[in-house]
């Protein structure tokens, strides 16, 4: 198994059924957001002019509404 990020089979799931349309919308409005998942939780890596700002949640939903929310971070600050 390699360390790259796996595109997991999208299929509608009893607690989250909206969820895969959602990704699917998602990634149609930011192309250059990378979505995947791992054992266990998913990420996205945004790219910036000086890297990438990395996000990780356990579940699909709680990633598209971090990705989707307003943040109240401004860069350089650890949330608390």
């Amino acid at each position: 198994m390699n360390d790259c990020l796996r595109r997991p089979v999208l299929r509608a799931v009893p607690d989250e059924p909206d969820q895969v349309v959602r990704l699917a919308s998602f990634r149609e409005a930011h192309p250059a957001v990378t979505i995947g998942a791992r054992d266990g939780w998913w990420q996205a890596r945004i790219p910036e002019a000086s890297g990438e700002t990395v996000i990780t949640r356990y579940t699909l939903r709680e990633l598209l509404d971090k990705l989707d929310g307003p943040t109240d971070e401004e860069p350089g600050c650890t949330p608390s």
